[in-house]
């Protein structure tokens, strides 16, 4: 079945570009895994700290090869201490 994440991203002051650089290093290489259907950032226009990640995959075992791949490791390590909560993405099926 088909899953889709929503990620949040709401950087600490000072801490934004930080934050936009490890979104954007990090979906050239998750857009190549075989799972992924598609991978796209956002960054809010009245909040500039916020930000938020959307992605399609596969199925839930492709998700969950993905969260074990080196890039996304890093990408986690990297993006918790520049964030004002802690990070969690969101796994959803499509409701209508």
């Amino acid at each position: 079945m088909e899953i889709f994440i929503f990620a949040r991203a709401h950087a600490l002051p000072g801490r934004e570009a930080e934050v936009e650089r490890a979104i954007r290093q990090v979906l050239p290489e998750t857009r190549k895994e075989p799972g992924c259907l598609g991978a796209h950032a956002y960054r809010s226009v009245k909040d500039a700290s916020l930000f938020y990640v959307h992605s399609r995959w596969r199925d839930e075992v492709a998700f969950d090869l993905h969260t074990r791949l080196s890039h996304t490791v890093r990408f986690v390590e990297t993006l918790e201490p520049l964030l004002d909560h802690e990070f969690v993405a969101a796994r959803t099926t499509e409701m209508a």
